[in-house]
């Protein structure tokens, strides 16, 4: 809802960091986008200002106005301000702090210092020439940059604060970056069609490759440094200078996200040690932030998240000997973001999943603990998933909580203790939602008989406890969160579109997705047709015992991207159990998709899981019926994956549908039109709802 008294433009910010218009609010209007959890939206001026960021989550309403704006410039300046008092010094550019060197890349592809005093003195520091290395940006880790671009650019350079000492990163150009191709057969602006084509690295592709020198500016030479604890990065990022000016310190992320370090190079010398390494038989979820946490406490002691306990907890480290002071938190749960870090009280604040055994895990807790693991509180303790804020500079917390079944509450709560001071508000549930059945919660045991699975089932409208109801499961399963929906809401989407048309709908976190234990997420590595398939299978063969309504001898499937491959999965290795899929812009080949999310998953170098993952090279398995969508603009999957998906089955002479829908781009599948095709597909081949007579 746009309350602002401008037109603001909806934009998709898609990997590559490019903006795709969707549509423009004027003051007072309304718009509903469907998405996917963790996707990046934006909102754009009329004059392609970009005013603010979010990331997608399963709240169901946002509203613009310009107070909101105003908070989110706000945060950013707060985040400057935290920046600000970090003690690693960034010293970033081409001048040196005491103003006497200007280092720059001249044409011969060289670094070179030129005096500012004496501007005729110029020296040449870097004197190795190789064609393959070059100090311009070409490109770094997940992005990606051309090499006409980089000719003007100077490269990354970093100062020490007292001006001894430059780092430059060079660059290894491994040739022309992999670029996506796709033709827009309906452009508004004209007849013809065009081709559109964008840079977009996939699993196994080589990467540009950073390389750190590091320069002696009184000696005017470079010092050696050994590349060994950072030969193979996916990423380095330069953290930073220690104030003295003798060392600085990198965060290494090695290619196939099985080690991450913090590595500190001594000024003088070039030694380099990791000060934290982190390493995992398995993945680490660099990509999150609750899992990726590297903050400065003091001068002394480093935070660091990690899951080396099997669960997601914070750690203090010693700068100086890169040895473990105390865990900050502990427990068979997990801490899922730092909200708020107070240096002078040494306190963190954070929300934390899975506190209370006896509850759904997922829900979301803000608790409280000192840098020394002391003093761990609980500040809220609702049964539901909480949202708070501080009020009255921090004295007291402002808690709202809900839950699918349970509109929302709100409370006064003391910050310093968590004691609840007075019950403000709460909603009648069942006067927000009418008459309609409530959707309900329902956890059973997975494939090991012991894990509990949580998930949801939305009922239709007009639900009749005397009917047999073709079951829907509307399914995402990427290991990079857990996707059921946790806060009340008056109707969800999937209510109108699909539940009020005959069908119980069902919405499930299986295992290999995230926000339980490590080996809970572990089940998806090399392994993502898995989808927790058998945990999911299982729990609705439960809740069909327990409302026998649900008829599970009529279930369909359907899901969007990640989804859209978890959706052809399950009609491929549970063609017995899942009769009808509807996959929209799936990943079929997690090597046609792009680098940063597969490969965190599916581990590098591409070997043989890629294949037996792969939604295309097993097509032939097909069982049951199948309808896949397909934008053909989708510039977040490449969409030859599903046409790829499209020739196997041809070939495999297996009966399908295919829609390929002009002018689409990713998520084109849940389009008015294309939702109705699919609506019509389960009707057609589920059936509707039955006497139980």
């Amino acid at each position: 809802m746009n309350r602002t008294d401008a037109a603001l433009h909806l934009v998709w910010i898609n990997e590559p960091r490019r903006r795709q218009r969707y549509e423009t609010l004027n003051s007072g209007e309304s718009y509903q986008q469907h998405t996917f959890i963790g996707h990046v939206w934006g909102l754009e001026s009329e004059n392609g200002k970009l005013l603010a960021c979010f990331q997608a989550t399963d709240k169901a309403h946002m509203e613009i106005t310009e107070e909101s704006l105003r908070n989110v410039r706000r945060e950013e300046e707060s985040q400057h301000e935290r920046e600000k008092s970090n003690w690693l010094q960034h010293t970033r550019g081409q001048t040196s702090p005491d103003r006497s060197w200007r280092a720059e890349i001249r044409a011969d592809e060289q670094l070179w210092l030129n005096a500012r005093i004496d501007e005729s003195k110029d020296v040449k520091l870097s004197d190795k020439v190789n064609k393959d290395w070059s100090f311009r940006k070409l490109g770094e880790g997940t992005h990606w940059y051309s090499e006409s671009a980089a000719k003007n650019s100077q490269g990354e350079m970093h100062w020490s604060p007292d001006s001894k000492y430059l780092v430059a990163f060079q660059t290894k150009n491994v040739g022309n970056a992999p670029t996506v191709y796709y033709v827009e057969s309906t452009p508004r602006n004209q007849l013809q069609p065009i081709l559109h084509s964008y840079q977009y690295p996939k699993p196994g592709d080589d990467l540009p490759i950073k390389r750190l020198k590091l320069y002696s500016i009184e000696e005017q030479a470079e010092i050696e440094v050994d590349h060994q604890l950072f030969s193979n990065p996916f990423s380095i990022r330069f953290l930073g200078w220690a104030p003295e000016g003798d060392r600085c310190y990198l965060q290494y992320n090695q290619r196939g996200h099985q080690a991450l370090r913090i590595i500190e190079v001594t000024a003088g010398t070039g030694k380099v040690r990791p000060i934290i390494d982190e390493t995992s038989d398995t993945f680490i979820q660099y990509s999150d932030r609750g899992k990726s946490v590297f903050e400065q406490l003091t001068q002394d002691h480093w935070l660091w998240a990690s899951e080396r306990s099997g669960w997601n907890h914070l750690y203090r480290y010693d700068r100086s000997s890169g040895s473990v002071v105390n865990a900050v938190t502990e427990g068979e749960w997990n801490v899922k973001r730092i909200e708020r870090i107070d240096r002078e009280k040494e306190q963190i604040w954070f929300y934390a999943v899975g506190l209370y055994p006896d509850r759904d895990p997922y829900h979301e807790h803000f608790c409280r603990v000192n840098f020394d693991g002391s003093n761990f509180t609980k500040l809220t303790d609702g049964d539901g998933t909480h949202r708070v804020k501080f009020i009255r500079d921090g004295q007291f917390l402002l808690d709202a909580y809900s839950r699918v079944d349970m509109a929302s509450v709100t409370e006064l709560r003391d910050a310093k203790t968590g004691e609840k001071v007075v019950k403000l508000s709460s909603e009648d549930t069942k006067k927000r939602f009418g008459k309609r059945r409530l959707t309900t919660r329902f956890r059973a045991p997975g494939r090991d008989g012991e894990t509990d699975i949580w998930g949801i089932i939305h009922w239709p409208s007009d639900f009749d406890p005397g009917k047999k109801y073709p079951v829907v499961e509307n399914i995402y399963a990427g290991p990079h969160d857990q996707h059921v929906p946790k806060s009340f809401r008056s109707r969800y989407w999937i209510q109108h579109t699909v539940a009020d048309a005959g069908f119980i709908v069902v919405q499930i976190d299986g295992m290999g997705t995230a926000w339980r234990s490590k080996a809970f997420h572990d089940l998806c590595y090399k392994n993502l047709r898995d989808a927790g398939f058998p945990d999911r299978i299982a729990w609705l063969k439960a809740a069909a015992k327990e409302y026998p309504q649900m008829d599970i001898e009529r279930v369909g499937i359907f899901g969007g991207s990640a989804g859209g491959q978890n959706t052809m999965a399950a009609l491929l290795w549970h063609g017995d159990f899942y009769k009808v899929g509807v996959a929209d812009c799936g990943c079929h080949d997690n090597r046609m998709d792009k680098i940063w999310w597969n490969e965190q998953w599916m581990g590098w170098p591409v070997d043989e899981s890629y294949i037996q993952n792969s939604n295309m090279e097993n097509a032939h398995l097909l069982q049951g019926k199948l309808m896949l969508t397909l934008g053909e603009k989708d510039e977040n999957v490449d969409p030859a994956s599903t046409i790829q998906v499209v020739k196997k089955l041809i070939e495999a002479n297996k009966d399908f549908e295919f829609v390929l829908i002009p002018g689409g781009g990713h998520g084109a599948g849940e389009s008015r039109w294309a939702s109705q095709k699919r609506l019509r597909f389960f009707e057609a081949h589920l059936g509707s709802p039955q006497s139980m007579n």
